[in-house]
C-alpha cells in the first residue's frame, strides 16, 4: 500500500505527525518489537514502519488501526485517525476547506473546467493528469483524494450553505477523459443542479457578453458576516479578505449570474449536451 509523503514546508502537518510519531515508537518499543518485527505483525516492511517513524510518510488509517490491535493500544492509537487523516491533504487544501466550512453561501465561477465541488472521481483524474508538467503518482492520488473529500460539505447532511455555480458552456464541451468521463460528469451536474441549496448556471457561448473573462473565481460569504474571494493562476493562488477587492468580485459575480441562462434553461442545456455526448 502506497503512503503519501509529509510535507516538510507543512508546520501545521509537521506537529501532528511528531506527536503521532512519538506514539507509534513508544507504543512499539513497550511491547518490545523492532520495527521488522512490527511491520510483518501488522502486514507492511520494514522500510515503510521507518519511514513513518521518521516523519516521511504519513500512515493510512488502516495502519493506525493495524497498530492499535498488535500493541494493545486500546483504541488509543486508532483515535489519532481523524487528525491524521486531516494533514494528509496539502494545507492550501485545508485551508480551503475550512473556509467552506465556515460559509454561509458559496458562489463560484468557472470558465476552464467545471468547479472542483461538482467533479467525478474520473473528471478530476483526468483534470490532473493534463497537468504539465505531471504530478508523481502519489501527488496525484493525494490532490484526487483530497478534491473529494471537499465534496462532503455539499452531500453533508448537517446545515448546509447555499451554493451557486456559474459554468462557461465551455466546460461541458470541452471533451475532459474519455467519452463516458464527460457523460458521467454532465449527470452529476444534473443531479447536483436539482438539489434545493444549489443554483447552478450555464453562460453560453453564444452570449456577446461574459463578464467573467478574465478568469475563474469563487466567493465564500462567511458566518461572521466577512467574505473572502479566491482565485487561481499558474503556479499561484490569492485569497482576497479586503471589502475593496470582495467588493469587485461579489460585484462581477452578480454580472455574471445575469449573463448566464437561468437555472431551468440552463438544465435544459446540460441535458442537451449530454444528449450530445
Amino acid at each position: 500500500m502506497n503512503e503519501w509523503e509529509a510535507g516538510p514546508e507543512d508546520d501545521e502537518a509537521g506537529a501532528v505527525m511528531r506527536t503521532v510519531v512519538r506514539q507509534l515508537k513508544l507504543w512499539r518499543e513497550i511491547a518490545g518489537l523492532t520495527q521488522a518485527e512490527f511491520g510483518a505483525a501488522i502486514g507492511y516492511g520494514e522500510e515503510l514502519v521507518s519511514s513513518v517513524e521518521r516523519g516521511r510518510r504519513i500512515p493510512r488509517p488502516e495502519y493506525l488501526d493495524a497498530a492499535d490491535e498488535v500493541l494493545a493500544a486500546g483504541g488509543r492509537i486508532a483515535a489519532m485517525k481523524e487528525d491524521v487523516a486531516e494533514v494528509r491533504y496539502p494545507k492550501k487544501v485545508r485551508d480551503v476547506r475550512r473556509l467552506e466550512v465556515e460559509a454561509v453561501q458559496i458562489c463560484s465561477y468557472n470558465n476552464s473546467v467545471v468547479d472542483g465541488l461538482l467533479q467525478t472521481g474520473d473528471y478530476a483524474r483526468a483534470v490532473f493528469s493534463s497537468r504539465r508538467p505531471p504530478f508523481a503518482g502519489e501527488e496525484l492520488e493525494q490532490q484526487l483524494a483530497a478534491r473529494l473529500a471537499r465534496q462532503e460539505i455539499i452531500g453533508s447532511t448537517t446545515a448546509k450553505p447555499l451554493f451557486s455555480f456559474v459554468l462557461c458552456e465551455a466546460t461541458l464541451r470541452r471533451p475532459i477523459g474519455a467519452r463516458m468521463v464527460m457523460r458521467e460528469q454532465l449527470e452529476r451536474l444534473l443531479d447536483v443542479a436539482r438539489l434545493p441549496n444549489v443554483d447552478l448556471q450555464i453562460l453560453p457561448l453564444s452570449s456577446e457578453e461574459n463578464s467573467g473573462i478574465d478568469g475563474s473565481f469563487r466567493l465564500l460569504k462567511l458566518k461572521d458576516g466577512a467574505t473572502v474571494g479566491l482565485s487561481e493562476a499558474p503556479l499561484t493562488s490569492r485569497v482576497f479578505c479586503g471589502p475593496k477587492e470582495t467588493t469587485v468580485l461579489d460585484m462581477r459575480y452578480g454580472i455574471i449570474r445575469a449573463q448566464a441562462l437561468t437555472p431551468r434553461k440552463s438544465l435544459n442545456l446540460i441535458e442537451k449536451v449530454r444528449g450530445e455526448t
